[in-house]
């Protein structure tokens, strides 16, 4: 357990000057029986039970307060709880390289049938959005909770030449994001090769917004499959800056043998290799997850463990409320005892 305002623990030093204070009280509270002609006379009539009676109220009230000031601590807590996730962009390679087989039958039907699975599987409620890349990428599905859209979309992939995957990233922001007005356009040309960072070309029209916790965006999530390294467009390691600094994750899944192979189809050839690096590197920045898949097996296995994820997120949360509630209800049974023993609130 971690605080997220962990200088306000100071306030439990307070606790140990209370029961001293308490300590103190008592035996005031001794002497001043002391005009009974025997003390043990007085101890014999309250009897055992009734002296821990006097002492259980205020034993609960500091428990209570020592609740209190960590809940003020904001204690947080790496807890698994249900998504919250309203929106998944599934952003897949359509490259020419997608036709190697070293994954049966090739890349391409694999992911396909992969994709299906994944569909299949999310709630009722998720919208999917789809996101084709190569040397362009383009919303082919907008969100949508049509099942039978989002497999249409995905049986009309037309494969294509080059690989931009910061591209593929930018649109599935704008997609997520369409109040932000980003234009994928503006931003690639004006940031190509200035070296200067995305925020910094971004269109005139892109409103200006605060940077959040990388992250920390629970109503959607990006999951990026390619099979090869980025050959164009904006650089995706800045993309996936830009998905930090909007609190957006994304899961990375790099599909083929690592490697690489020559591929080899209508009278030219070239050789594809998977950048694991860069995958890593984007799912890290965004606090997402990479996955490799060898194998059409290994590939519907990482669907099945994305759809448990999504479904079911451990990450950090705050429990301050936790807290406060068990501190509420030991100060509340402290005064009731109190009141039902002694008549009195502590």
């Amino acid at each position: 357990m971690s605080f997220l305002w962990p200088d306000l623990l100071w306030l439990l030093l307070a606790v140990p000057l209370l029961v001293a204070l308490y300590v103190l009280l008592l035996r005031r509270r001794k002497k001043a029986v002391v005009r009974y002609a025997s003390l043990a006379l007085v101890k014999e009539a309250i009897g055992t039970g009734q002296r821990l009676r006097r002492h259980l109220p205020p034993l609960l009230f500091l428990v209570a307060l020592v609740l209190m000031i960590v809940a003020v601590a904001r204690p947080a807590a790496v807890i698994t709880l249900p998504s919250q996730h309203d929106t998944v962009v599934l952003a897949m390679d359509v490259s020419r390289s997608m036709l190697a087989e070293d994954v049966q039958p090739n890349r391409i039907t694999a992911a396909q049938v992969a994709a299906r699975a994944f569909i299949a599987d999310q709630p009722a409620k998720t919208r999917i959005a789809i996101v084709a890349f190569a040397g362009t990428a383009s919303v082919v599905q907008a969100p949508t909770n049509n099942r039978e859209d989002l497999l249409a979309a995905i049986d009309r992939f037309q494969l294509q030449r080059a690989t931009a995957i910061g591209n593929a990233i930018m649109v599935s922001l704008a997609t997520i994001f369409p109040e932000a007005r980003i234009d994928i356009a503006a931003v690639n040309n004006a940031h190509r090769g200035s070296g200067i960072p995305l925020e910094q070309n971004a269109s005139p029209n892109m409103p200006a917004f605060k940077p959040v916790r990388p992250g920390s965006y629970a109503s959607a999530v990006i999951i990026l499959l390619t099979d090869g390294q980025a050959t164009t467009g904006v650089d995706p390691i800045e993309a996936a800056r830009m998905a930090a600094d909007r609190g957006v994750r994304i899961f990375t899944v790099g599909i083929g043998t690592k490697e690489g192979e020559i591929l080899r189809t209508e009278g030219w050839s070239m050789r594809v290799r998977l950048d694991e690096e860069s995958l890593k590197t984007i799912a890290d920045i965004t606090r997402g997850e990479y996955f490799y898949a060898g194998t059409a097996v290994d590939l519907k296995k990482v669907y099945e463990t994305l759809n448990t994820k999504l479904v079911l997120e451990t990450r950090q949360t705050e429990i301050t409320a936790l807290f406060a509630a068990l501190a509420a209800v030991f100060a509340v049974l402290a005064a009731g005892l109190s009141v039902l023993w002694f008549n009195r609130i502590l």
